[in-house]
């Protein structure tokens, strides 16, 4: 009996076992992000590319935020088992659990850009100088960075929503890596769209969140070790 128990031990701590447990859970966590976020794609696919449709591109993008952070929530704390996986159960609980603390960070985030992008879509025709464009760009920018930052706090941590915004700001400067990082991966993730549709990106988002909590473990590290109890 012992030696039975030894090898279901074995079947589930091993690396082959390990590795289809993160294999399931990815394309587990891959098909409830679509489905959280399938009302938003269906529209951000029929509307048309124009300024005018940025309030409600903003819309559409509304409920990505709690899907994500369910999406990280699930991913960071993924069973190793393969004998002991619920992975569709996690992404539920921590949906729940997130969406108002992360609709706190994320609507004023969609906000925020939404207004900056209708200024820069009619700076001429408000009679604004090009050079407008910079500044509003790296305010843009910044708003991104940090909107990142506070949604993987949020989904990973419990603080006061003020807190949290707090922390994304100061972690831009702390881990300047992250950053970087995280400004790569929302590059490359604007190449995809601009080169192909949401569709497209929508089909490679659990794969973009896994490597948004890969980025940001030094940030994420730091702050269990730091300002946590």
């Amino acid at each position: 009996m012992s030696f039975a128990a030894g090898h279901r031990r074995e079947f589930g701590d091993g690396p082959l076992s390990r590795a289809a447990a993160s294999v399931y859970t990815l394309l587990a966590v891959e098909v409830w992000l679509l489905l959280g976020t399938l009302p938003g794609l269906v529209a951000l696919v029929l509307l048309d590319r124009d300024a005018s449709n940025l309030p409600l591109v903003a819309v559409a993008l509304l409920p990505v935020g709690p899907a994500v952070s369910a999406a990280l929530h699930t991913l960071r704390h993924q069973r190793p088992d393969l004998t002991d996986l619920r992975p569709a159960a996690a992404f539920r609980r921590a949906y729940r659990a997130n969406l108002v603390g992360v609709l706190r960070v994320w609507a004023p985030t969609l906000l925020w850009l939404t207004v900056i992008a209708v200024n820069l879509a009619n700076l001429s025709a408000a009679g604004v100088p090009g050079w407008w464009a910079v500044p509003l760009l790296l305010v843009g920018a910044g708003v991104v960075l940090a909107g990142v930052n506070a949604l993987v706090i949020v989904s990973l941590f419990t603080f006061r929503t003020r807190d949290a915004l707090r922390l994304a700001v100061y972690f831009l400067v702390r881990r300047p890596g992250v950053t970087v990082g995280n400004a790569g991966l929302l590059a490359a993730v604007a190449g995809v769209t601009a080169v192909s549709s949401e569709a497209v990106l929508a089909l490679l988002a659990a794969l973009v969140v896994l490597a948004l909590l890969r980025i940001g473990d030094p940030m994420i590290d730091t702050i269990r070790t730091e300002f946590t109890p």
